[in-house]
């Protein structure tokens, strides 16, 4: 198989900076005229996301404070993928009951996409939790403050449309489950 004439080569690459959730990587690449220069971007494990309906069609939404925006934030719950984690599934059970306290009678893949590939290695996995009812206490992480909410999903789909809600993963699981489902 031929590479694609649009493909950089990887010369070399390195961690630059490592933290808790992601590191930064360094490469020194060539691009396809032969130019060498260096690329950075970020690098981090699978995450999923959870769009949790309860049996009336309520969406559980998670209100939690953002640092990097300056203020609290309606989303999904959502995460990232631990080594014990067997499966996406479980990873995505996993995160609906540490951040809201409850649990899905079923689960079902929606979309995977890589939110932002010109900069990070990222890969999202969103998934559609059915039959969501409260059935233990969060189990937060030590870094995490979050206030649960059930809401209709006309008002939450209002919420998007309004400007309100800005998070990249609530908006794209909102936008493609409606898209699906019409």
């Amino acid at each position: 198989m031929t590479a694609d004439p649009l493909a950089w080569e990887t010369l070399e690459s390195r961690v630059a900076y490592s933290c808790p959730g992601f590191d930064i990587v360094n490469e020194s690449v060539q691009l396809p005229d032969g130019t060498e220069t260096e690329f950075d971007y970020l690098s981090e494990p699978p995450s999923v996301c959870v769009l949790p309906l309860t049996p009336d069609g309520d969406v559980v939404c998670i209100e939690e404070w953002r640092q990097a925006v300056d203020r609290v934030n309606r989303g999904l719950p959502a995460g990232g993928t631990e080594p014990g984690d067997d499966d996406l599934e479980a990873a995505a059970r996993r995160e609906l009951a540490e951040e809201t306290g409850y649990e899905a009678d079923r689960l079902e893949s929606l979309v995977t996409v890589e939110p932002a590939n010109g900069i990070a290695d990222a890969v999202l996995h969103v998934f559609v939790a059915h039959g969501c009812r409260p059935t233990a206490e969060q189990q937060l992480d030590d870094d995490e403050s979050i206030r649960v909410t059930a809401i209709p999903f006309d008002e939450l789909l209002g919420s998007l449309l309004e400007g309100d809600i800005r998070d990249g993963r609530t908006v794209l699981a909102l936008s493609y489950y409606r898209l699906s489902t019409e």
